[in-house]
């Protein structure tokens, strides 16, 4: 049969009577997959095997535990023989044809009225693939094609009128590929696409023509649309039948005000869904080596922006503390923590532009970084982390590191471009 002679189809067989020949594995994985389209199922065998068994016995099929007969194909839709035995099957396809009834023959494809295709389901999209009768082949690319959907690699986006809805998507530091795969998929299913300055952009440009982005991208100190606005844009969008993708840098939940937006949308009857992301709290200061906790350095961590007060994090070089977007008020933070009791000598790094080709470390004390970050033009968007936990960066100076810290061999950075400043 060759691949010309193939008109590909789907049946719907809700209600409908069909015929399974056969009771071993074959015939149960066949009959299973019937069910589940809602065929009214009857398998002919001598045996069944125990998970057939266990269908008829719950009533969901009806077995007739005896040898094939001509009239079993009679008022059915559609059948399917895999008795393992090919004169047995010949048979079943010679009468199923006889009545002009489809019929799968799995002793032998070759002649086979019809092809059962390695089939997935992906959202509510199920893809079938023939491969010229080689069901190997065909699972394998059944499954490169799923795979390609979950990630988002393949549209999975709803042509039709749907229900709108919105998804709070953590994009991650900024890497196109520290984005979750649920992100991605989302992404590439979103009509309407609500995006902030940091994450992922360079997804935005493997949008199709036709998906609109929102550009609601806030600056320190300056936001060109407020987040009551922003929380607007996303209901009225929803409610006009979008599906709408909040695109944001790090993860929603952690000083992204994902909280806010999804409170908005409930309340305005709106689903939503939220996607967590790679925080760049964590992962920014790991693209320079920097673990936020360590044995023997650090057992936990503070996470802050530059705008809040400081007084009530633990004020020790064993205790981490991460400022997001501080820039700004680093000499305030700096001296606050000082004031609070943490030594002049507690190392502190700054990474700048995480992840991204221009990324930049700076390294100094509490007592120094200030002028080292107005002397080099540090800018956000960037993560500082102060403490002990600093030492273990690759980028930290020599002195820096004691004999009981200096074995450790943290990953390698993730760029190669890092200029490193240092006192």
């Amino acid at each position: 049969m060759a691949i010309q002679d193939i008109y590909p189809t789907a049946l719907r067989l809700l209600g409908r009577p069909v015929l399974v020949v056969g009771g071993g594995r074959v015939a149960a994985r066949r009959a299973k997959g019937l069910l589940d389209a809602g065929a009214r199922v009857t398998v002919v065998a001598p045996e069944a095997t125990p998970a057939l068994r266990e269908l008829a016995d719950a009533g969901l099929l009806t077995w007739e535990p005896r040898i094939y007969r001509s009239d079993d194909v009679d008022g059915v839709w559609f059948v399917q023989t895999a008795t393992g035995d090919p004169a047995v099957d010949t048979r079943v396809a010679a009468d199923a044809e006889a009545q002009r009834v489809w019929c799968v023959n799995a002793s032998d494809h070759e002649s086979s009225a019809a092809w059962t295709p390695a089939v997935a389901e992906v959202d509510d999209v199920k893809i079938a693939v023939n491969a010229g009768g080689d069901p190997r082949r065909a699972m394998a690319l059944r499954d490169a094609v799923a795979t390609a959907l979950e990630s988002g690699d393949l549209p999975l986006r709803r042509r039709r009128a749907h229900r709108g809805s919105v998804a709070l998507v953590g994009g991650g530091p900024g890497d196109t590929g520290l984005i979750t795969v649920r992100g991605r998929r989302l992404l590439g299913q979103a009509d309407v696409v609500v995006a902030d300055r940091l994450g992922p952009r360079e997804l935005l440009n493997e949008l199709a023509p036709d998906v609109r982005v929102i550009e609601v991208g806030k600056t320190p100190g300056h936001h060109p649309v407020p987040q009551a606005e922003i929380n607007r844009i996303l209901v009225d969008e929803a409610l006009q039948g979008h599906r709408v993708v909040r695109l944001k840098g790090g993860d929603p939940y952690v000083l992204g005000r994902g909280g806010e937006e999804a409170e908005f949308c409930r309340r305005h009857g709106v689903e939503v869904e939220v996607v967590s992301g790679v925080t760049s709290a964590i992962s920014v200061p790991a693209a320079a080596g920097i673990p936020v906790t360590h044995r023997g350095l650090a057992k936990g961590f503070s996470v802050v922006t530059g705008h809040e007060e400081l007084s009530e994090v633990p004020a020790r070089p064993d205790h981490t503390v991460v400022l997001l977007m501080g820039v700004g008020q680093l000499r305030e933070s700096a001296s606050a923590l000082g004031k609070a009791g943490l030594p002049g000598d507690t190392p502190i790094g700054i990474v700048e532009n995480g992840y991204l080709p221009d990324q930049r470390v700076t390294i100094g004390t509490l007592g120094t970084i200030a002028d080292q970050a107005e002397a080099a033009g540090v800018a956000n968007p960037a993560v500082i982390v102060i403490g002990d936990v600093v030492r273990v960066s690759p980028f930290a100076p020599s002195h820096f590191k004691t004999a009981d810290y200096s074995t450790t061999s943290p990953n390698k950075p993730r760029t190669s471009t890092t200029r490193v400043l240092t006192p």
